[in-house]
């Protein structure tokens, strides 16, 4: 993920310090502009203009022979066949912008999942083992970070969980069953930044070391809509829907 920021950070970075809600409106807006554009500018608008004017002709056949199915599945195939030549119209622009899109939503999905940890703030980590790891687990800390509890934990249903506060920065958590240790990092900050989730480990008895974050809210942490509070994603699927629909009717997008 380290070259998405790369590539991403100097050029979005800046809206992370936005609040999340203006921060992904702001994207939703720039992402939905620069795809209406790519539409207009690489796919024949006069032919796909074309297109759906016979497609509307033919539904208003369709509704017109809605007594006679035969002649009605006539219809239907040729609206089929037009609306095919539409999507292969709509295909070029479409593989344009798929790409930048995707890398895009990965660097979304790695800036804007989660709260950051603010200092001072109790936040907890969990370590995974294998089946029939058993016994205790420990874990030191450096200098910035303190054990909220006990630096030992009983390894339970394969998990252990530990308690923490840090201050600003990076921090380094050294865990220890038996004889083995392994190192998980975090990130304190007031930005929206964070380090990964979940460090997975392979031939080990720890499978995974957790961070165990607070999802990110963009409309705050009581808005419900309907029983369902949107995170980063609903919220750019909603803002981009509504700037797609209005971008279109501005450029005249068929």
């Amino acid at each position: 993920m380290a070259f998405l920021d790369s590539i991403f950070n100097p050029t979005l970075g800046p809206l992370m310090n936005l609040s999340p809600f203006w921060g992904i409106l702001i994207m939703s807006l720039l992402i939905s502009l620069a795809i209406t554009l790519v539409y207009k500018y690489f796919s024949n608008q006069t032919e796909m203009k074309r297109l759906k004017d016979e497609q509307k002709e033919y539904q208003k056949k369709m509704k017109e022979l809605r007594d006679n199915p035969q002649e009605m599945m006539k219809v239907q195939k040729e609206a089929m066949s037009k609306n095919f030549e539409y999507m292969k119209h709509s295909f070029k622009p479409t593989l344009i912008t798929m790409l930048p899109i995707l890398l895009i939503f990965g660097w979304m999905t790695a800036h804007l999942s989660f709260e950051p940890i603010y200092p001072g703030e109790t936040y907890t980590v969990t370590a995974v083992f294998k089946p029939g790891v058993l016994g205790s687990a420990e874990l030191a800390v450096e200098n910035g970070t303190t054990i909220v509890g006990s630096a030992v934990q009983e390894i339970k249903d394969s998990t252990a969980t530990w308690s923490l506060k840090s201050t600003v920065g990076e921090h380094f958590l050294n865990f220890k069953v038996g004889q083995e240790e392994q190192t998980k990092k975090i990130l304190t900050s007031t930005k929206l930044e964070y380090e990964s989730q979940t460090t997975i480990y392979d031939h080990s008895d720890f499978t995974q070391i957790k961070v165990n974050y607070n999802k990110l809210r963009p409309l705050g942490p009581d808005f419900t809509l309907l029983g369902w509070q949107p995170g980063w994603l609903g919220l750019y699927i909603i803002t981009s829907l509504v700037f797609s629909v209005l971008f279109r009717k501005v450029f005249n997008i068929y």
